[in-house]
C-alpha cells in the first residue's frame, strides 16, 4: 500500500465523514452528559461506524457481482448521489437535532452522521480505484479521527467556534460536490472505454 494511494483514498473519505461539520451536532446531542458517558457514546459511535462501513464494503462488492453493475455505472450513480448530498448540506443550514438515548452513539452518531450514504458510496467507488485494503484503512483512520475530534470537542469548539465549524462544513460540502462531478466524469470515461 503506497502513501500516495492511501492519501488519494483518505481525502474523499475525510470529506464524506465531515467530522468537523458533525461536531456541533455531537455537542448538542451530548450536552449534559458526564465525561464517562460521553466517552462511552464516542466509543459506541466509532465501533458502529466501523462495522457498518466494513460490512457494506464486502456486501456491496457481492451485490455488484450479483446484479452485474459495473464500476462505471456505480461511479456515475454514486457521483450523482454525492452531489445531491453535498447540495443538501450546503443549502440546509443544519441537520436535524435528535433526542439523546442509550443508542445515541450507534444512531444517529455512528450511522448516519459518521458513516452515512456519502461514506458508503465513496468507499465502494474507491475500492474500484485503489483496492479493498487501501479503502478499508482510509475508512478506519477517518472513523477513528472522527472519534478523536469528538473527544476533543470542547477544545475545538473554543478554538474555531460554532460558526467556524459550520463554515468548515460548507467548504467540505463544496469539496464533496467537486469530487462527485469528478466521479461522474470518470464513470462516463470508464463506460466509453468498455
Amino acid at each position: 500500500m503506497s502513501v500516495e494511494k492511501f492519501l488519494l483514498a483518505f481525502i474523499p473519505i475525510f470529506v464524506a465523514v465531515d467530522a468537523v461539520g458533525v461536531l456541533p451536532i455531537f455537542i448538542s446531542l451530548t450536552q449534559g452528559l458526564d465525561p464517562r458517558k460521553k466517552i462511552r457514546v464516542i466509543m459506541q459511535s466509532v465501533v458502529t461506524a466501523l462495522l457498518v462501513a466494513i460490512g457494506f464494503v464486502f456486501i456491496g462488492q457481492a451485490v455488484f457481482g450479483f446484479l452485474g453493475i459495473t464500476m462505471g455505472d456505480f461511479m456515475i450513480a454514486g457521483g450523482i448521489v454525492l452531489f445531491c448530498i453535498a447540495i443538501i448540506d450546503m443549502v440546509i443550514p443544519g441537520k436535524k437535532r435528535r433526542i439523546p438515548s442509550q443508542e445515541l452513539g450507534a444512531v444517529p452518531l455512528g450511522t448516519p452522521l459518521i458513516v452515512g450514504p456519502a461514506v458508503l458510496t465513496t468507499s465502494l467507488i474507491l475500492i474500484g480505484q485503489y483496492g479493498v485494503m487501501v479503502t478499508l484503512w482510509s475508512v478506519a483512520v477517518n472513523v477513528c479521527l472522527a472519534g478523536i475530534i469528538f473527544s476533543l470537542s470542547r477544545v475545538l469548539i473554543k478554538i474555531i467556534g460554532v460558526s467556524g465549524a459550520k463554515v468548515l462544513s460548507k467548504i467540505t460540502s463544496l469539496l464533496l460536490a467537486a469530487i462527485a462531478v469528478m466521479l461522474v466524469r470518470k464513470g462516463i470515461l470508464y463506460l466509453i472505454r468498455l
